[in-house]
């Protein structure tokens, strides 16, 4: 091979990577996915770039855990809001343009909000957001804001935000971009593809944090319809699905759901009237994807189980400081659920396991200072100040 022909190789190597040819580059989920979506081919994508986001192998907590599988966390905490909200986004806006809809509207705990905000303003049209009455994170509540929403705190919950939602959208000329709108789930499902294409299988087992339910549905339509099967969770098809890919030979992984000891309804076997957990973004008594979260139960073979806020933050501070990933607290509680089944052995050594981290620590930061400031170490600005202290934290 000449010189000329190793570089032009290079170069191709680097597109493939990249995700394009020649001049082609990544342009979201929509358009490179757009053969397994549910959308016209005409639709304009409404996109912000999103996914491809990282899929890091844990190096060091598995050791620590005796744990003799791998171990990996998905980032969603890298798409352009900050959490996962942003794969179904971008679909559902897409759709609801192509439709002729001038706004869209959602309730939500707070990444949604930001997601709707962020492509609506994209898209060139309005955004309604109801919140719960401080029972939001400043972080995401800066973003709705910031991307131009007319932001609206009621005095109630999610689930009270929720109803007012499906109402106003029966008589209002507005689109619901909650996940009951069965193109949020369409987006969502292209990490599931993302994780086939990274790992070259499915993983054994896969881990979510649970809130409304609609992620780990929406994983489950990715990983049934890349094995070659329907699945009744996926309300757009029915169990019809036309995406399936029929030459597949993947094995789907076993779905398992974390929820906050303090907002499980799964474990509780009905709504929660009054959730409560620090981790915000799971603070969701009544699920709106109820039934079909219990059909990847049993179809996957998995589980649900719930995590006290104790656990949760613990296993947060754990993944920062051990591996250097920071994630929001509803995110953590994947890890920390995978992680207690590890030592319990309802997760067999030797697995391989997914760990969906939903959003990213810079969306709550309150928590980890909630208890004040850290005691900072003060020294003069001296060479040999510095020298000592370096010295007495080496040993």
């Amino acid at each position: 091979m000449t010189e000329l022909e190793d570089s032009k190789d290079g170069n191709r190597g680097r597109e493939h990577a990249l995700g394009g040819i020649g001049n082609r580059h990544y342009t979201g989920l929509v358009e490179h996915y757009r053969q397994r979506l549910p959308l016209a081919p005409e639709a304009r994508a409404i996109s912000l770039g999103e996914g491809r986001t990282p899929l890091i192998r844990l190096q060091n907590i598995p050791g620590d855990v005796g744990f003799g599988g791998e171990i990996y966390v998905k980032y969603e905490g890298l798409n352009p809001t900050g959490s996962f909200k942003d794969r179904g986004m971008t679909v559902a806006v897409t759709q609801a343009v192509h439709a002729g809809s001038r706004a869209v509207i959602c309730a939500s705990t707070g990444n949604t909000s930001a997601a709707a905000a962020a492509y609506a303003a994209r898209a060139g049209i309005t955004a309604f957001v109801l919140i719960p009455d401080g029972k939001v994170a400043q972080g995401k509540l800066a973003q709705a804001v910031a991307y131009g929403a007319t932001v609206v705190q009621i005095r109630g919950n999610f689930d009270d935000a929720m109803q007012l939602v499906k109402e106003l959208a029966e008589s209002s000329p507005v689109t619901v971009v909650n996940s009951i709108n069965p193109y949020r789930l369409q987006g969502q499902k292209t990490a599931a593809f993302e994780i086939i294409e990274a790992l070259g299988r499915a993983p054994d087992f896969h881990c979510l944090p649970v809130g409304n339910a609609g992620n780990i549905t929406a994983h489950w339509i990715g990983y049934s319809e890349s094995a070659g099967h329907s699945t009744e969770a996926c309300l757009h098809c029915g169990g019809e699905c036309s995406f399936t890919q029929a030459t597949s030979t993947l094995k789907r992984p076993r779905m398992v759901g974390y929820q906050a000891a303090g907002s499980a309804p799964f474990m509780r076997g009905g709504p929660v009237r009054d959730p409560d957990t620090v981790a915000t973004a799971i603070r969701i008594g009544n699920p709106q994807s109820w039934s079909p979260a219990w059909t990847v139960q049993k179809e996957s073979d998995g589980w649900f189980d719930e995590l006290t806020d104790e656990e949760i933050l613990a296993t947060q501070s754990r993944l920062a400081s051990r591996e250097g990933v920071f994630c929001e607290p509803a995110s953590a509680a994947s890890l920390a659920g995978a992680l207690r089944d590890i030592k319990n052995g309802k997760i067999a050594d030797g697995s391989t396991v997914v760990c969906t981290l939903t959003g990213n620590g810079l969306k709550d930061p309150a928590v980890i200072l909630r208890g004040g400031m850290p005691k900072m170490t003060q020294i003069d600005a001296e060479r040999s100040a510095v020298e000592r202290l370096l010295t007495e934290h080496l040993g």
